[in-house]
């Protein structure tokens, strides 16, 4: 079981706590969609989540790939995020 799973944050965290629920959705999603890809290594590459304001802010240890980046890009769009396609990417 790998231990080292990222940071996850959220503006208004504490008045708004469904936030932190839907990164976790969110996250779960993209992980599945890495290991669906056989992609191993994807959670050891990201660092943290961040919800800023409806904007998924996705920090990474190392640089993704574009399918790396679309993982969170299509779980942040589902029904489990937020269903934008507001997904930014921080190295």
């Amino acid at each position: 079981m790998f231990l080292d799973h990222p940071t996850i944050t959220a503006t208004n965290s504490f008045t708004e706590p469904d936030r932190i629920e839907r990164l976790n959705r969110v996250y779960g999603y993209a992980a599945a969609l890495a290991d669906a890809a056989g992609r191993q290594n994807f959670i050891e590459k990201c660092s943290q989540l961040h919800d800023h304001k409806g904007t998924l802010i996705v920090f990474w240890h190392d640089t993704p790939t574009e399918e790396e980046k679309e993982f969170f890009s299509r779980a942040w769009a589902s029904k489990v995020g937020d269903g934008t396609t507001n997904v930014e990417h921080e190295i």
